[in-house]
Protein backbone atom coordinates (compact mmCIF):
# COMPACT_ATOMS: atom_id res chain seq x y z
CA UNK A 1 0.00 0.00 0.00
CA UNK A 2 2.84 2.33 0.93
CA UNK A 3 6.11 1.99 0.47
CA UNK A 4 7.20 5.48 1.33
CA UNK A 5 8.41 5.50 4.55
CA UNK A 6 8.20 9.67 5.13
CA UNK A 7 4.67 9.45 5.22
CA UNK A 8 2.24 8.13 8.02
CA UNK A 9 -1.48 7.66 6.38
CA UNK A 10 -4.07 7.32 7.99
CA UNK A 11 -7.16 6.20 6.29
CA UNK A 12 -10.76 7.79 7.62
CA UNK A 13 -14.58 6.52 6.57
CA UNK A 14 -15.32 10.31 5.59
CA UNK A 15 -14.77 14.19 5.55
CA UNK A 16 -16.64 14.47 8.70
CA UNK A 17 -14.02 11.91 10.32
CA UNK A 18 -11.26 13.39 8.48
CA UNK A 19 -12.09 16.73 10.39
CA UNK A 20 -11.70 15.11 13.84
CA UNK A 21 -8.64 13.32 13.22
CA UNK A 22 -7.20 16.48 11.79
CA UNK A 23 -8.40 18.35 14.93
CA UNK A 24 -6.78 16.22 17.19
CA UNK A 25 -3.63 16.35 15.45
CA UNK A 26 -3.51 20.35 15.41
CA UNK A 27 -4.52 20.10 19.35
CA UNK A 28 -1.47 18.13 19.73
CA UNK A 29 0.41 20.47 17.75
CA UNK A 30 -0.76 23.41 20.40
CA UNK A 31 0.17 21.43 23.47
CA UNK A 32 3.77 20.59 21.97
CA UNK A 33 4.12 24.05 21.80
CA UNK A 34 2.96 25.17 18.17
CA UNK A 35 3.98 29.30 17.67
CA UNK A 36 3.13 29.45 13.38
CA UNK A 37 0.23 27.20 11.63
CA UNK A 38 0.27 27.22 7.76
CA UNK A 39 -3.25 26.87 6.57
CA UNK A 40 -5.01 26.21 3.57
CA UNK A 41 -8.45 27.23 2.00
CA UNK A 42 -11.09 25.27 -0.21
CA UNK A 43 -13.95 22.80 0.75
CA UNK A 44 -11.49 20.40 2.06
CA UNK A 45 -10.63 21.42 5.24
CA UNK A 46 -13.62 23.09 5.79
CA UNK A 47 -14.65 19.81 8.40
CA UNK A 48 -11.77 20.61 10.38
CA UNK A 49 -12.20 24.31 10.62
CA UNK A 50 -15.86 23.38 11.86
CA UNK A 51 -13.83 21.41 14.77
CA UNK A 52 -11.79 24.11 15.69
CA UNK A 53 -14.50 27.18 15.58
CA UNK A 54 -16.43 24.35 17.90
CA UNK A 55 -13.61 23.86 20.34
CA UNK A 56 -12.41 25.68 23.02
CA UNK A 57 -9.04 25.76 22.02
CA UNK A 58 -6.83 28.83 22.50
CA UNK A 59 -4.98 30.38 18.97
CA UNK A 60 -4.19 33.85 20.78
CA UNK A 61 -0.30 32.88 21.20
CA UNK A 62 -0.31 31.58 17.44
CA UNK A 63 0.49 33.17 14.02
CA UNK A 64 -1.78 31.64 11.20
CA UNK A 65 0.12 31.64 7.56
CA UNK A 66 -1.70 31.05 4.76
CA UNK A 67 -0.88 29.49 1.53
CA UNK A 68 -2.18 31.32 -1.11
CA UNK A 69 -4.96 34.24 -2.62
CA UNK A 70 -5.91 35.01 -5.95
CA UNK A 71 -4.64 37.97 -7.77
CA UNK A 72 -6.89 40.93 -8.74
CA UNK A 73 -9.56 40.15 -5.69
CA UNK A 74 -9.86 42.82 -2.72
CA UNK A 75 -9.53 40.71 0.69
CA UNK A 76 -13.47 41.73 1.16
CA UNK A 77 -14.98 40.02 -1.87
CA UNK A 78 -16.82 36.77 -1.04
CA UNK A 79 -14.34 34.14 -2.99
CA UNK A 80 -11.39 35.63 -1.63
CA UNK A 81 -9.54 33.56 0.41
CA UNK A 82 -9.25 36.59 3.21
CA UNK A 83 -12.91 36.36 2.91
CA UNK A 84 -12.58 32.28 3.58
CA UNK A 85 -10.64 32.46 6.16
CA UNK A 86 -12.41 35.18 7.97
CA UNK A 87 -16.01 33.40 8.21
CA UNK A 88 -14.35 29.33 8.70
CA UNK A 89 -11.73 30.20 11.34
CA UNK A 90 -10.80 33.98 11.93
CA UNK A 91 -13.51 35.69 12.90
CA UNK A 92 -14.40 33.15 15.82
CA UNK A 93 -10.82 32.33 16.84
CA UNK A 94 -8.67 35.26 17.42
CA UNK A 95 -5.10 34.32 16.51
CA UNK A 96 -1.83 36.34 17.77
CA UNK A 97 -1.25 37.53 13.94
CA UNK A 98 -3.10 36.15 10.51
CA UNK A 99 -1.03 36.58 7.06
CA UNK A 100 -2.48 35.84 3.82
CA UNK A 101 -0.88 37.42 -0.08
CA UNK A 102 -2.59 40.53 -0.72
CA UNK A 103 -4.30 39.93 -4.10
CA UNK A 104 -3.95 43.68 -5.32
CA UNK A 105 0.03 44.10 -4.45
CA UNK A 106 2.36 44.15 -7.04
CA UNK A 107 3.95 40.91 -7.26
CA UNK A 108 7.36 42.34 -6.61
CA UNK A 109 6.26 43.87 -3.64
CA UNK A 110 4.22 41.02 -2.41
CA UNK A 111 6.05 38.47 -2.99
CA UNK A 112 9.45 39.64 -1.52
CA UNK A 113 6.75 40.69 1.30
CA UNK A 114 5.30 37.17 2.27
CA UNK A 115 8.81 35.30 1.85
CA UNK A 116 9.82 37.40 4.18
CA UNK A 117 6.62 36.81 6.41
CA UNK A 118 7.78 33.32 6.60
CA UNK A 119 10.99 33.50 7.21
CA UNK A 120 10.60 35.44 10.32
CA UNK A 121 8.22 32.83 11.48
CA UNK A 122 9.48 29.51 10.76
CA UNK A 123 5.91 27.32 10.24
CA UNK A 124 5.78 24.47 13.00
CA UNK A 125 2.89 22.87 11.30
CA UNK A 126 1.50 23.48 7.26
CA UNK A 127 -1.83 22.03 6.46
CA UNK A 128 -2.45 21.02 3.04
CA UNK A 129 -5.16 20.05 0.82
CA UNK A 130 -4.26 18.31 -2.91
CA UNK A 131 -5.22 19.40 -6.56
CA UNK A 132 -6.39 16.61 -8.61
CA UNK A 133 -3.25 17.18 -10.41
CA UNK A 134 -1.37 16.71 -7.00
CA UNK A 135 -1.07 20.40 -6.84
CA UNK A 136 0.04 22.30 -3.69
CA UNK A 137 -1.49 25.62 -3.04
CA UNK A 138 -1.28 26.79 -6.30
CA UNK A 139 1.96 25.17 -7.03
CA UNK A 140 1.05 23.39 -10.45
CA UNK A 141 2.87 20.63 -12.38
CA UNK A 142 6.10 22.06 -13.50
CA UNK A 143 6.72 24.48 -10.14
CA UNK A 144 10.03 24.07 -9.21
CA UNK A 145 10.55 22.45 -6.11
CA UNK A 146 13.08 24.88 -5.10
CA UNK A 147 9.99 28.12 -5.12
CA UNK A 148 9.09 30.88 -2.51
CA UNK A 149 6.03 32.87 -2.57
CA UNK A 150 5.35 33.46 -6.42
CA UNK A 151 2.69 34.60 -9.05
CA UNK A 152 1.52 31.93 -10.57
CA UNK A 153 -0.65 31.14 -13.61
CA UNK A 154 -3.57 28.79 -12.81
CA UNK A 155 -4.19 26.15 -14.91
CA UNK A 156 -7.24 25.25 -16.86
CA UNK A 157 -7.90 22.19 -14.43
CA UNK A 158 -7.77 24.38 -11.42
CA UNK A 159 -9.84 26.96 -12.87
CA UNK A 160 -12.49 24.42 -14.01
CA UNK A 161 -12.34 22.92 -10.54
CA UNK A 162 -12.86 25.98 -8.73
CA UNK A 163 -15.54 27.54 -11.25
CA UNK A 164 -17.87 26.20 -9.33
CA UNK A 165 -17.22 29.45 -7.12
CA UNK A 166 -18.01 31.77 -9.11
CA UNK A 167 -21.35 32.52 -11.33
CA UNK A 168 -18.72 31.38 -14.35
CA UNK A 169 -15.24 30.29 -15.26
CA UNK A 170 -14.79 33.59 -16.92
CA UNK A 171 -14.53 35.19 -13.13
CA UNK A 172 -12.30 33.20 -12.11
CA UNK A 173 -8.80 34.65 -11.16
CA UNK A 174 -6.38 33.96 -13.47
CA UNK A 175 -3.21 34.02 -10.96
CA UNK A 176 -2.43 33.81 -7.48
CA UNK A 177 0.37 34.42 -5.15
CA UNK A 178 0.98 31.12 -3.44
CA UNK A 179 3.88 30.27 -0.78
CA UNK A 180 6.01 28.21 -2.65
CA UNK A 181 6.91 24.17 -2.46
CA UNK A 182 10.40 25.06 -1.04
CA UNK A 183 8.50 27.32 1.36
CA UNK A 184 6.23 24.91 2.73
CA UNK A 185 9.13 22.06 2.72
CA UNK A 186 10.46 24.33 5.63
CA UNK A 187 7.16 23.48 8.02
CA UNK A 188 8.85 21.12 10.44
CA UNK A 189 5.62 18.83 10.17
CA UNK A 190 3.07 18.86 7.87
CA UNK A 191 -0.52 17.50 7.71
CA UNK A 192 -2.43 16.82 3.67
CA UNK A 193 -6.08 16.49 3.82
CA UNK A 194 -7.75 14.42 0.79
CA UNK A 195 -11.35 12.99 0.72
CA UNK A 196 -12.81 11.87 -2.61
CA UNK A 197 -12.40 9.19 -5.70
CA UNK A 198 -11.11 12.48 -7.50
CA UNK A 199 -8.14 12.72 -5.61
CA UNK A 200 -7.25 8.86 -5.91
CA UNK A 201 -4.71 9.34 -8.50
CA UNK A 202 -2.63 12.64 -7.60
CA UNK A 203 -2.52 10.75 -3.88
CA UNK A 204 -1.54 7.53 -4.70
CA UNK A 205 1.10 9.74 -7.35
CA UNK A 206 2.67 11.07 -4.67
CA UNK A 207 2.75 9.04 -2.07
CA UNK A 208 4.12 6.13 -4.29
CA UNK A 209 5.43 7.69 -7.77
CA UNK A 210 8.49 9.37 -8.66
CA UNK A 211 9.72 12.40 -6.76
CA UNK A 212 9.07 14.44 -9.91
CA UNK A 213 8.27 18.42 -10.30
CA UNK A 214 5.23 16.98 -12.90
CA UNK A 215 3.65 15.70 -9.57
CA UNK A 216 4.21 18.45 -6.96
CA UNK A 217 3.08 17.08 -3.78
CA UNK A 218 5.93 14.24 -4.69
CA UNK A 219 8.35 16.71 -2.73
CA UNK A 220 6.62 15.46 -0.11
CA UNK A 221 8.27 12.14 0.21
CA UNK A 222 11.53 14.00 1.00
CA UNK A 223 10.01 15.38 3.76
CA UNK A 224 10.93 14.11 7.75
CA UNK A 225 7.50 14.15 8.99
CA UNK A 226 4.25 14.07 7.08
CA UNK A 227 1.01 12.47 7.69
CA UNK A 228 -2.07 12.17 5.69
CA UNK A 229 -5.72 11.71 6.34
CA UNK A 230 -7.55 11.08 3.42
CA UNK A 231 -10.91 8.99 3.49
CA UNK A 232 -11.26 5.56 1.96
CA UNK A 233 -11.72 6.86 -2.13
CA UNK A 234 -8.94 9.08 -2.08
CA UNK A 235 -6.77 6.10 -0.56
CA UNK A 236 -8.55 3.73 -3.31
CA UNK A 237 -5.46 3.68 -5.60
CA UNK A 238 -2.71 3.32 -2.83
Amino acid sequence: MNSNKNIEIVVVKDAKEGGKKAFELVKQSLEDGMKVIGLPTGSTPETMYAELRNSDLDFSNVTAINLDEYIGLPADHEQSYAHFMKEELYDTKPFKETHIPDGLASEEEETARYNKVIEDNPIDLQILGIGTNAHLGFNEPGSSFDSLTEKVELTEDTIEANKRFFESADEVPRYAYSMGLASIMSADKILLLAYGENKAEAIANAVNGPVTEEVPASILQKHKDVVFIIDEDAASKL
